[in-house]
């Protein structure tokens, strides 16, 4: 029996979850495509403009005809919260279900899918200007892993959902945690509200060692495909390094390469490694929701 609200029947969406590189995206399309549906990007910097090739953003082609949603509609140099990309991916799924149409949400941004399916409630904190300043001066003195290590003593769950380059997000946990008294995760909890939709949940399940293949052979084919030259026209465009869409991995990594700060070899080598630990975070944090359905997945073509 279907989940109701509000003595309704709960509209029905699906999703696709898991790590990098695990074959979401291929997945989600063929899904939409038996089940009449839409595809819902839930993917933290394919929202993104001009950051196709480290996004994995996909192409018209790997698109297959079926409409995307979600997609290449930010400048990177604009600030875009959770709270925004929860309200506008709610108007394209309304918008789907409303032509009748079955809406496929697809990404490894947990806490995206998350809090589009519990209808979190993104409350708006107080700010603490002077600690924010501090922990900024912190970032710069001794580098962001030391900020996100103040993180991980209080809040560890927190600590393993958000990336150490992610500082503007580790910041803003901490401060929470400073100006309510609670962490982020306990926050969090709180504001969670019963879901809204029946969603039925899939994830990609890989060999971690073939995973890790995968993740290895994807970074060489951005590099093959440009991702060099389009993280210098994102400088080129005036792009801040520090801007958080720069922050993504691919993307941090070879504007230090620019930089002068390591090789090019190093930039490559640094970016497997930030992937496969990334993936390990999100299978971390997939894996704990019982309600997602593994597929296990045999005999891809790779990417």
């Amino acid at each position: 029996m279907k989940e109701e609200v509000d003595g309704l029947p709960k509209p029905k969406i699906v999703c696709v979850v898991g790590p990098t590189a695990s074959g979401k995206t291929d997945f989600a399309i063929d899904l939409a495509l038996k089940q009449n549906g839409e595809v819902v990007s839930c993917d933290s910097m394919q929202i993104y403009r001009y950051m196709n090739i480290g996004t994995a953003k996909p192409t018209r082609e790997e698109m297959r005809g079926v409409p995307h949603h979600m997609l290449d509609f930010v400048d990177p140099r604009e600030s875009y919260s959770v709270a925004d990309f929860v309200k506008d991916a709610r108007i394209c799924i309304e918008d789907i279900l409303n032509r009748g149409r079955l809406p496929v949400l697809c990404g490894g941004t947990g806490l995206y899918i998350d809090s589009i399916i519990n209808q979190i409630e993104f409350a708006e904190e107080e700010t603490d200007l002077s600690y924010r300043e501090e922990l900024n001066k912190l970032a710069e003195q001794e580098g962001v892993e030391s900020v996100h290590r103040l993180l991980r003593e209080t809040d560890p769950m927190a600590a393993e959902q958000i990336h150490p380059n992610n500082l503007k997000r580790v910041i803003r946990a901490l401060e929470i945690q400073k100006t309510t008294g609670m962490t982020k995760t306990e926050a969090d909890r709180r504001a969670r509200k019963t879901p809204v939709y029946d969603a039925e949940l899939f994830g990609m399940d890989l060999e971690r060692e073939e995973l890790y293949r995968r993740i290895e052979l994807r970074v060489d084919r951005m590099m093959e495909q440009g991702l060099l030259q389009e993280v210098e026209s994102l400088l080129a465009r005036g792009i801040p390094a520090t801007a958080t869409a720069m922050q993504a991995i691919g993307y941090k990594e070879l504007v230090e390469y620019f930089h002068g700060n390591r090789t090019l070899q190093e930039s490559v080598d640094k970016i497997k490694q930030e992937s496969r630990r990334y993936a390990k975070r999100q299978l971390s944090w997939f894996r704990r929701n019982q309600n997602i359905f593994w597929v296990k997945r045999q005999n891809m073509v790779d990417i």
